[in-house]
């Protein structure tokens, strides 16, 4: 069977997310997120790896009873993966959750790490073969460095008195840290985009904050091939609308040298970035002002000037979490969409323009059933010649589905 346009949905009759994705050595693609249509609790840890052509290898879920998140996924060194998120601990509160796991996506070992309320956001193993982990504890950033079984070597906060949060963080070249999120008790306005740089032992070197009179998030950072720092987010004091995506390039000493905002007359976001080959830049989120809610993916030359944009999804909602450039040159996004499923992990390739035009191959598992086929809205249709369906299919494991077009 060859299927054209490269997009798929993941999970269950309940509801399913992907926060983060990564390109895998073989080719094929690993996803963190949760689920709450498998696993023990009301909400587990859902990693998925998926072979080059986004059909799915196989799934993992992680947690108890209580209610388990993903956040951030990395391969490692040693073919495994390296997760973070957090889980309940009662009464709205939670820690910072760590998850190690072989090539296969079986547990090694996890870990747990916080106060009252502690969450982890970003993961990245670092150069010595440890761990660094970004959140927030206490109203605090919250960055957190393991060896390589897990084990606390030290901990950091930087704050104020209000609110801050840690979104993503960076082994740099220097051997440090850089970390964005958001600061209430520093800054212009009600948050500002909150950008810290450290030391290899996590000591503060400097911090800058960024935005104007109203909210302004950051919800990525990269260090850049010049060294400086390139940062996306959201703003609420400028641009064209109420919120706009909200991109930030610094110098290596955290100086802005330039700042754009990309979106339309309503509420736009960016929720990952990262420097492509060309040296521009890829960027997802969401945008409210070029439809319902659809994934929202743009590309930026050098200098962050717009050329190009793309948007995905259907008549309901549809979010762009994690972006990456693939091998090919394309690109790989995963969110959730709610208009392809009752919300479900959503997974689009592209080329290198953002179109998804190209066709693959679905491997076709002996013990596959066809349930159901439907039209893009979801309604149930019979196939036709020249017109886009989706199948819903079970092989014995868990419920998939693939657009045809």
């Amino acid at each position: 069977m060859i299927g054209f346009g490269q997009e798929w949905y993941f999970g269950g009759t309940d509801s399913d997310c992907g926060n983060s994705l990564q390109q895998t050595t073989d080719g094929g693609y690993i996803i963190v997120g949760e689920t709450s249509s498998f696993g023990n609790g009301d909400y587990d840890v859902y990693l998925i790896k998926t072979y080059g052509n986004g059909i799915e290898q196989w799934t993992k879920t992680f947690g108890g009873t209580s209610s388990e998140y993903g956040h951030s996924v990395q391969q490692t060194s040693d073919g495994g993966y390296i997760i973070t998120g957090y889980i309940s601990t009662g009464n709205g509160n939670s820690d910072v959750y760590l998850i190690k796991t072989d090539g296969s996506g079986t547990e090694q070992w996890t870990k747990t790490f916080g106060g009252t309320d502690s969450r982890g956001y970003s993961v990245q193993q670092t150069n010595d073969g440890g761990y660094i982990v970004a959140g927030n504890g206490n109203s605090d950033v919250y960055l957190i460095k393991t060896d390589g079984s897990g084990t606390e070597q030290w901990t950091k906060t930087f704050g104020g008195t209000s609110s801050e949060y840690g979104s993503s963080v960076q082994q740099t070249a220097d051997g440090g840290y850089i970390i964005v999120g958001e600061t209430s008790s520093f800054g212009n306005g009600d948050y500002d985009v909150y950008l810290i740089k450290t030391d290899g032992s996590g000591i503060e070197q400097w911090a800058k904050t960024f935005g104007g009179t109203d909210s302004d998030y950051g919800h990525s950072v990269q260090q850049t091939t010049d060294g400086g720092y390139i940062i996306v987010g959201e703003t609420g004091s400028f641009g064209n609308g109420n919120r706009d995506v909200y991109l930030i390039k610094t110098d290596g000493s955290g100086t802005e040298q330039w700042t754009k905002t990309f979106g339309g007359t309503d509420s736009d976001c960016g929720n990952s970035l990262q420097q492509t080959t060309d040296g521009g830049y890829i960027i997802v989120g969401d945008t409210r002002s070029f439809g319902n809610r659809d994934v929202y993916l743009i590309k930026t030359d050098g200098s962050g000037t717009e050329q190009w944009n793309r948007t995905f999804g259907g008549t309901d909602y549809d979010k762009g979490y994690s972006v990456q450039q693939t091998s090919d040159g394309g690109y790989i996004i995963v969110g959730e969409t709610e208009s392809f499923g009752n919300g479900d992990v959503y997974l689009i390739k592209t080329d290198g323009s953002g179109n998804v035009t190209s066709t693959f191959n679905i491997p076709i598992n002996s013990n596959r059933k066809l349930e159901k086929t439907l039209d893009l809205l979801g309604k149930q249709t019979k196939p036709k010649t020249n017109t886009p369906f989706i199948e819903i299919y079970n092989d014995g494991t868990v419920e998939k589905r693939i657009v045809i077009e």
